[in-house]
């Protein structure tokens, strides 16, 4: 099997390492864009995804050449954007992975050249795989796989207890789907309230914000790896993953993999991953969502519903049960080519 992943890497990493240990033989093709990059892995080629840069021709041809060597019996690919890497995948079954069922804002539209070449690849495809059953349902997906975290289970810290439970957390690009203003203005309607436990609200990544915040929020602007997040994610009471527009959430499945609980509105798959009990909070909702600070920041209350979310996590999202139904589409695909051929 080979996997064509040239921007989630960590994520791709996981699934290919649990495939590996199911007796599939596995090569992974990815590039070092993402910034948890590192050397490569046994079974890792990775490629300069720049088409225009002439100098990433020779590495491509070369991998062309192992690729048509190594000869899978099927492909995955996920979000390709090189037109080079159509011809890596060969003419074996391909399964498609579709992580959005549309952009998230106008930084994320693609060019209409691209869209249509990758739209017809992406019709030729043997199966498509959605991460959650919302986005499935909007693309007609073949199978769905719950996503899992891209963070592999040798780095996830010990289980904070109450004790040490402080502040709340938001993660990622902070860009106007994530829904900063509503964020903000509840977390200052909490901080005014008799909740309020001396919490801050961090805030980890690059956006756009007010100039000035509230001496109760922190924000760490900029580029950031997992040894940036995993302290203060694991030791927070909430983790914030209001969006306002959404399909599903990586940060929402770390928290919940850290054992801390998640706090989503109603957009998307959000509701779909939460833990049993825990709600979801509409998109315009200042009172609900302060009142949500409210109920987390009692220290027990963090630890209880953390605790719950973590088992959450590992009933339905761990790498193994979702790598596992991920195994399961692939081994149909290639039964159905061999009855076919």
């Amino acid at each position: 099997m080979m996997w064509l992943s040239p921007w989630m890497r960590p994520l791709a990493r996981v699934y290919c390492e649990q495939l590996i240990a199911s007796g599939w033989d596995v090569a992974l093709v990815t590039t070092d864009r993402h910034p948890e990059s590192d050397g490569a892995r046994p079974y890792e080629r990775v490629l300069d995804a720049r088409p225009k840069t002439a100098s990433t021709w020779p590495g491509f041809a070369r991998a062309l050449r192992w690729a048509r060597g190594f000869a899978p019996d099927v492909v995955v690919t996920e979000l390709v954007r090189d037109p080079r890497w159509i011809a890596l995948a060969g003419g074996a079954p391909r399964v498609e992975l579709i992580h959005d069922d549309r952009p998230h804002g106008a930084d994320e539209e693609r060019p209409g050249w691209e869209r249509r070449l990758f739209g017809r690849w992406g019709d030729s495809a043997a199966s498509t795989v959605a991460f959650s059953r919302y986005v499935g349902d909007r693309v007609a997906a073949d199978a769905v796989v719950p996503l899992t975290s891209d963070l592999d289970a040798a780095r996830v810290p010990g289980f904070v207890a109450a004790g040490d439970r402080r502040d709340f957390v938001a993660v990622g690009r902070l860009t106007a789907y994530k829904n900063l203003d509503v964020t903000l203005a509840a977390w200052e309607r909490h901080v005014a309230g008799a909740g309020w436990r001396g919490d801050e609200l961090v805030l980890i990544g690059d956006g756009a914000g007010p100039a000035r915040l509230s001496p109760t929020v922190r924000w760490r602007r900029g580029p950031y790896s997992y040894d940036d997040v995993l302290g203060p994610m694991a030791r927070a009471k909430g983790s914030v993953a209001h969006y306002r527009v959404a399909t599903q959430s990586g940060v929402q499945v770390l928290a919940m993999q850290l054992g801390v609980t998640p706090i989503v509105s109603g957009e998307g798959a959000l509701p779909e991953f939460q833990p049993a009990g825990e709600g979801a909070i509409g998109v315009d909702d200042v009172a609900a969502l302060a009142g949500a600070f409210d109920s987390l920041a009692e220290p027990g209350a963090a630890e209880r519903r953390g605790r719950a979310a973590r088992a959450h996590y590992a009933g339905a999202h761990s790498a193994a049960v979702s790598a596992a139904a991920l195994d399961a589409e692939l081994r149909r695909v290639c039964a159905r080519a061999e009855r076919t051929s």
